[in-house]
């Protein structure tokens, strides 16, 4: 079953040099998972300054600035993963340098016939 992973954190509780690392780090791991055959996909978002909304009420599109919610912890970045179970997933989670300072939030992603193949 494929997991993504969403890394949630404070974009401020990173100096540059512990996010160039937490990147290294990241980067490892990923090919790490890929050796084993569990890698997906795998990256980190522009800061949420950078984000844009889109919502759709009454046929009417409407563009705000920003994240969809604003909060203390954003979304920094992810991991896509195939694991055997959630278990399987958590102990992938917990090795991500971002659940160090942040969290990461596991779902489970749904398969949609139809979809476009990667």
């Amino acid at each position: 079953m494929r997991y993504m992973l969403l890394i949630y954190g404070d974009e401020q509780a990173w100096s540059d040099e512990e996010r160039e690392r937490c990147y290294g780090e990241s980067a490892a791991f990923a090919r790490e998972l890929e050796a084993g055959g569990r890698y997906l996909a795998a990256a980190p978002l522009h800061p949420v300054a950078t984000a844009t909304s889109v919502r759709v009420r009454d046929r009417q599109r409407l563009v705000t600035d920003g994240p969809f919610a604003e909060t203390r912890e954003q979304l920094g970045g992810y991991f896509l993963v195939e694991a055997g179970n959630l278990d399987e997933a958590i102990e992938i989670a917990a090795r991500l340098p971002g659940a160090r300072l942040g969290t990461v939030e596991i779902r489970p992603v749904l398969d949609v016939p139809g979809l476009p193949a990667d």
